[in-house]
C-alpha cells in the first residue's frame, strides 16, 4: 500500500475535524456564556491544545524520518479508528449545545446522562486517549503513541479533575453521576 496518501488522507481528516470542532466549541462558548456559564480551567487550556498540535507533528516526524509504514494489520486500525470517531459524533451530538473543548458550565443545569453519559462519565476523553494509540499504530508509530499516552495522562489528570471539581461545584454532578468510573464503563440496568 502507498504510504503518503493514507498518511496524508488521515491527517487531513484529522486536523480539519479538530478545526470544525473548535469553530462549534466556540458558537457553544458564546451561546452557554449568554446563558450565564462560567468557565474553569484556563490555566491548563493551553496546555490541552499543545498537546493535540504536538501530536501531530511529532507523529509526522516519526513518519517520515524514521520511514514508517503502514501497519500490516491496517483494515483493523482504520475500522477501529471509524468506531473510535462514530464515538465522539455521539458524544458531541448527546451534549449539544454543551459540547465545549473548555470547561464552561452553566449553574445548576442539569447534568446530561443519555448517549454514552450513560455509561461513562467522561467518553470524549477516552476518544483522545484511544486516537493517541490507534492512530499512530496506524502507521507503525510507536513511539509517538507511548510519549501521548503518557503525556495525554498527565494533561487529563489535572483537566479531570478540574472538571469533576466545577461541575461538583455548580450541578448535581455528584449525585448524578455516583457509581461511575471515569473510564470504566457502568453496566445499566
Amino acid at each position: 500500500m502507498n504510504n503518503i496518501l493514507p498518511f496524508a488522507s488521515v491527517i487531513i481528516f484529522l486536523i480539519v475535524q479538530r478545526l470544525s470542532e473548535l469553530f462549534l466549541a466556540r458558537g457553544n462558548e458564546r451561546w452557554m456564556k449568554q446563558q450565564g456559564a462560567v468557565e474553569f480551567g484556563r490555566n491548563h487550556y493551553r496546555y490541552l491544545v499543545l498537546l493535540h498540535v504536538l501530536f501531530f507533528v511529532v507523529l509526522t516526524l516519526e513518519k517520515w524520518l524514521l520511514h514508517r509504514g503502514v501497519s500490516p494489520v491496517w483494515q483493523g486500525l482504520v475500522l477501529l479508528l471509524i468506531t473510535i470517531e462514530g464515538l465522539r459524533i455521539w458524544v458531541i451530538a448527546t451534549l449539544g449545545r454543551f459540547w465545549n473543548t473548555k470547561i464552561i458550565i452553566i449553574p445548576e443545569v442539569k447534568v446530561i446522562k443519555k448517549g454514552p453519559y450513560r455509561f461513562i462519565k467522561h467518553p470524549n476523553y477516552l476518544v483522545v486517549s484511544m486516537e493517541f494509540i490507534v492512530v499512530p499504530f496506524l502507521f507503525n508509530c510507536y513511539l509517538t503513541a507511548c510519549l501521548f499516552t503518557i503525556l495525554n495522562a498527565m494533561v487529563l489528570r489535572v483537566r479531570i479533575t478540574e472538571e469533576e471539581k466545577a461541575l461538583s461545584m455548580l450541578t448535581m454532578y455528584k449525585n448524578d453521576f455516583k457509581g461511575y468510573y471515569r473510564f470504566i464503563p457502568k453496566i445499566v440496568k
